[in-house]
């Protein structure tokens, strides 16, 4: 198990399962569901599955998708795929499906989801304060999003980072995403 400490765990809902049967339960439980609806993010060259993302909260009338349960294992983080991954989503929502509104919303205290959603081209939107109730506490949510008319823009920037002249022999960018953006 890649995260057998459970440290990707720290800020969802649901705690590392004990084993893999468990999680297996879980996850069957999680999909069998319309909502969420999880997202296998698989590594090409291994086959095997590196990632989950969800939509959830999904408002087809309001055209309105949040994403969440985002767990990417030690594999999966701070690579190109992490980043095409969600890019492909964000195609998903705004150009097959129509949506006005995709929204990343996070425990204000997860430093790392809230840098994601930013490089990611998320705009922030303000903290929930006591949104919810997790793990034996209240959970500030901080709120991002990004709507239709960011998207071209957003799209744009995503297309050009992960362009292959961006990157060299490595594997190694050659400019930011962040600097994509500007």
């Amino acid at each position: 198990m890649d995260d057998a400490q459970g440290k990707n765990w720290t800020y969802l809902f649901n705690d590392l399962p004990t084993t893999q049967a468990a999680y297996l339960e879980w996850l069957t439980a999680h999909a069998a569901k319309p909502d969420p609806m999880p997202h296998a993010i698989i590594d090409l060259a291994s086959g095997k599955a590196v990632g989950l993302a969800s939509f959830m909260r999904i408002d087809t009338g309001n055209g309105v998708v949040e994403v969440g349960h985002i767990n990417y294992s030690p594999r999966l983080q701070r690579q190109r795929a992490a980043t095409e991954a969600m890019y492909l989503m964000m195609r998903r929502v705004f150009d097959e499906l129509g949506y006005r509104r995709y929204e990343w919303k996070c425990d204000a205290l997860n430093a790392p989801s809230r840098g994601a959603a930013r490089r990611y081209g998320f705009r922030f939107e303000g903290v929930f304060r006591k949104a919810v109730m997790y793990k034996g506490r209240a959970r500030d949510t901080a709120w991002f999003a990004i709507t239709d008319n960011e998207w071209p823009a957003v799209r744009e920037a995503f297309e050009r980072w992960l362009a292959p002249e961006n990157f060299d022999a490595a594997g190694q960018q050659r400019s930011s995403l962040a600097a994509a953006q500007e």
